[in-house]
């Protein structure tokens, strides 16, 4: 089969077209901003790429035009796609039904962690040899890709996928991961967020039971008993089996710190083992309960589990060091939404005792600029001894609110920027030999973490 992506260059997108190319189909795709490390990834792996939208790519001739979300009505080839009534599908739609379907599919769902997680979860069925393909929205570090559609010659019958509960396209409003139809579903967290699409909390709840609808009988659901939103996903009807974990006590899955770093694993008041790792943060203590339960459901012992999750290296932009000058550490972290950044903000805490932490933020997210989520930043950064805010002045990222007024109840120690020059300068001159400068963003900020580095060099 012959495909062509709208979109391709998009972390979901570009994925799909690796695997499409695994499973051996010829792949084309265009997008508005064909450019590294996208597009280098996509033509070594022997993909052509067309830059824009025109309609003359219609006389490629696939057989089937896969829409990513980007794409919208009044785009010049999807409007000559509808006029000429060729065939499409969206991108989740084709992954469920061309590499999903007779798989075992683990699937992880949340507003916070899935790509985490699921890196955790596909890292512990390759320890445990089961080779799985999977979908990440993110570089775990221990394969060093995003997707493949299997870790050996001869095709697994695993695969981890993110679970993202956005929308699927201009054409079908569900989240996208109704498509995936898991056997074994992980759902993480529920907190509101995507205020471009989603009203309320509740609309998103009846997204998440959409997915609990579509795991069979036969299939089993990992869900974190700390959130009372999932609590009422699961009272609206469960038809499958359902684990809980981050439970207080009797059963579930339990967890218990230690004062060394590692944490107890606890299932059904029964100790499973120790997990003896780097990672901080009690966020990324539940996401590996949440693998460590969801591999078990797929056959894999909790002790090995365990031991692979020892071995886990992170992923890409999860506090990740991105260089270390004159003793001032720099980070790079995803943090988007004042939960995640408040977790993340904490874990370094937790890290690095009474070090000055310099927190580096761009509210960049759909949610962030429309503005939904500024109250709850100054709380979010608390645990910070310096914030240093960027909203950009123009463009497709620019603010629709203003940035200071969002941070003044931190009083003195925050300042906001929308100069990205200004913003360096001010950071270099405020950081000093033993500090840690965390960079938040879901975005490319600029290159602003290489900046900062250069400028702090001799």
């Amino acid at each position: 089969m012959h495909i062509h992506i709208l979109g391709i260059c998009g972390t979901f997108m570009g994925g799909l077209a690796v695997l499409a190319k695994e499973a051996g189909h010829k792949v084309t795709g265009c997008d508005a901003n064909v450019y590294p490390p996208m597009s280098t990834q996509l033509q070594a792996q022997g993909i052509e790429l067309i830059e824009g939208f025109g309609p003359e790519q219609v006389d490629l001739q696939p057989d089937l035009f896969v829409i990513g979300n980007v794409v919208s009505r009044g785009n010049p080839l999807m409007e000559e796609i509808l006029n000429r009534g060729l065939p499409y599908t969206s991108g989740p739609q084709w992954i469920g039904e061309y590499i999903l379907r007779n798989k075992w599919v683990l699937a992880v769902a949340g507003t916070h962690g899935k790509t985490t997680t699921s890196s955790m979860l596909a890292w512990i069925l390759e320890e445990a040899g089961y080779h799985p393909g999977f979908l990440i929205g993110g570089v775990p570090m221990n394969f060093g890709i995003s997707a493949r559609l299997s870790g050996k010659a001869a095709d697994s019958n695993f695969f981890v996928i993110e679970a993202d509960e956005y929308d699927t396209a201009f054409f079908d409003k569900r989240s996208k991961f109704v498509h995936y139809r898991p056997r074994t579903a992980v759902l993480n967290n529920l907190e509101y967020d995507h205020a471009d699409i989603f009203p309320d909390l509740g609309a998103i709840e009846t997204q998440f039971h959409h997915l609990v609808r579509t795991i069979p009988g036969m299939g089993r659901l990992i869900t974190n008993a700390r959130e009372e939103s999932l609590q009422r996903v699961i009272a609206r009807g469960c038809w499958s089996e359902n684990e809980w974990f981050g439970v207080s006590g009797g059963e579930g899955w339990s967890l218990k710190d230690n004062e060394d770093g590692s944490f107890d694993v606890r299932f059904n008041g029964d100790i499973q083992g120790t997990v003896d790792w780097f990672l901080t943060g009690e966020h990324n203590r539940l996401n590996a309960l949440a693998s460590i339960a969801a591999a078990r459901h797929a056959g894999v012992p909790p002790a090995l589990a365990i031991e692979a999750l020892s071995k886990f290296d992170n992923v890409k932009r999860r506090m990740e060091v991105r260089g270390v000058v004159n003793d001032i550490t720099v980070y790079d972290d995803f943090a988007h939404h004042p939960t995640a950044i408040a977790t993340t903000v904490a874990g370094l805490r937790k890290k690095v005792g009474a070090a000055r932490i310099l927190a580096v933020l761009e509210p960049r997210s759909n949610t962030m600029k429309l503005g939904t989520m500024k109250d709850a930043l100054p709380g979010s950064l608390a645990d910070a001894d310096l914030v240093f805010g960027y909203g950009a002045k123009a463009g497709k990222d620019a603010l629709g609110w203003n940035l200071g007024e969002a941070l003044a109840p931190l009083v003195e120690k925050a300042a906001a920027f929308d100069d990205l020059d200004a913003l360096v300068k001010a950071i270099v001159k405020a950081a000093r030999p033993g500090d840690h400068v965390l960079v938040m963003s879901n975005g490319g900020f600029g290159g602003v973490h290489q900046k900062i580095l250069d400028a702090l060099a001799p």
